[in-house]
Order: C-alpha cells, then structure tokens, then sequence
C-alpha cells in the first residue's frame, strides 16, 4: 500500500494576533490531520502566544525578515524533517482553508509540482482596489508572456508544492522580498510544472502586514526589478 504524502502547511505572520487564531481554527476545521507551521517574522505583538495557544508549530525569527524570508524559513523546515508536501498560506484570513485538500489534491497529479490557488478562476467575484487590480493584471500579462501560457494570479500567495519544487524553495533560488510574478517566472525557466485552480478568497483586512502593506509604487518598482534579475539569471535545470 501507497504511503500517503506528508503534508505541511506554512503561514508566515507578521503582528496577526488578531487573525491568526481564526485562521488556525478554520484550517483546523476545514482540513484537520495536517501539522501547521506558522514563521513568526518578528511580531511586537502576541502572535506566537495565539499560535501556541492553538496547538500549532512557530519558529518565531528574531527580527522581521520579510515575506520571503519567512516562507523560505518554513520550506526550509520542510525539507529538513521530510515533508513531501507544502501547502503555503497568508495568515490575515484572505485564504479560505475549505480549498486546502483541493490545492493537495491537484498537485498529487503526474505532470504537476506547483498549484497555485487562482481567485480570478473562482466563480465568486474577488473585490479588490482599482490600483490592486490593476497591478494583478499587469504583472499576470507579464508572467503569462514570458511563461508562455496564461496567468491569471501571479500574486497569490495560496499555492501546494511538491518534490524537487520544494528544495527549489528552501535553496538560495528564492527570492527574498517579493516571491509572486517573478518566482512563477523563476520556476518556469526551471522547468518546474505550473497549474492554476480556482479557489476562494476574502479581501484582506487593511492593516499592516506581510505582504499586503507595502506602499504600491515600491512593490511595483521592486517586482519589475526583480523580474528583470530573474530573465538575467542563469536558469538551473531540474
């Protein structure tokens, strides 16, 4: 008998003591059996009492690293403790946990290392900014040139891995600040299979956060430089 894969789910949080807890609890309800591993990226704040508090994993960093950094923390975990999969998530409640098994599910299929949970697939309307908007549909037009296929949400941060993909991840490949267009970019030129699914998700709470918070102008002007950097890079080969 197929041992089934084991599965690891990988929040990163930054000053969510308000959300964390909801977001452990409906993962816990939605998609019981599977450890949770929530990167504390330098809270002032109590966010790991509220994970600890709901029987979840933290490694809580000893100053705010980043988005990146804290991701590539939690596969860098994986790798060491042998998780075949991880499925990654933003800790604000944005991402619904009904659509965890589904992103699982998927990226179990020959043929396919990364499922990147797609909101503009879903049949639920997605409400964001004109500007947020705006930016999903420029950035996914560039991902979907240069991969040579359609993208339809290059910022999602919702998505399953596997495998090699999973080392590609946890090795000195990731990018550090922004891992959304030019990581899906990345792994494309590496070889790596890509596939969108719809999901669900809710609009994230207007707060400082991880990923959401920085001014526009400069996660643009940094997205399109580290695209840039990413086209010169040498491609590594599977």
């Amino acid at each position: 008998m197929t041992k089934p894969p084991k599965v690891l789910i990988v929040i990163p949080a930054y000053n969510e003591e308000r959300n964390i807890g909801a977001v452990l609890d409906g993962i816990q309800k939605k998609a019981p059996g599977f450890p949770i591993l929530v990167i504390n990226d330098g809270s002032s704040d109590n966010t790991e009492k509220v994970v600890l508090e709901h029987n979840a994993e933290v490694i809580s960093l000893p100053y705010n690293s980043g988005y990146g950094i804290a991701l590539q923390t939690g596969f860098m975990y994986a790798v060491k403790n042998d998780f075949s999969i991880v499925v990654q998530m933003d800790s604000d409640g944005q991402h619904d946990p009904a659509n965890i098994n589904d992103l699982i599910e998927e990226v179990k299929k020959e043929g396919c290392d990364v499922v990147i949970g797609s909101r503009f697939l879903s049949k639920d309307s997605y409400k964001s900014s004109l500007v947020r908007h705006a930016g999903m549909l420029l950035f996914g037009g560039i991902a979907s040139i240069l991969c040579g296929r359609k993208v339809t949400d290059p910022t999602s941060g919702f998505q399953a891995l596997k495998g090699q993909a999973i080392q590609f991840v946890a090795s000195d490949n990731y990018p550090p600040d922004y891992p959304d267009a030019d990581f899906i970019i990345l792994l494309n030129r590496c070889g790596f299979k890509v596939k969108e699914i719809p999901v669900t998700m809710h609009a994230s709470p207007e707060k400082e956060s991880m990923h959401h918070g920085h001014k526009t102008i400069y996660y643009v002007f940094k997205m399109f430089l580290s695209i840039f950097v990413t086209l010169l890079r040498k491609s590594t080969k599977r």
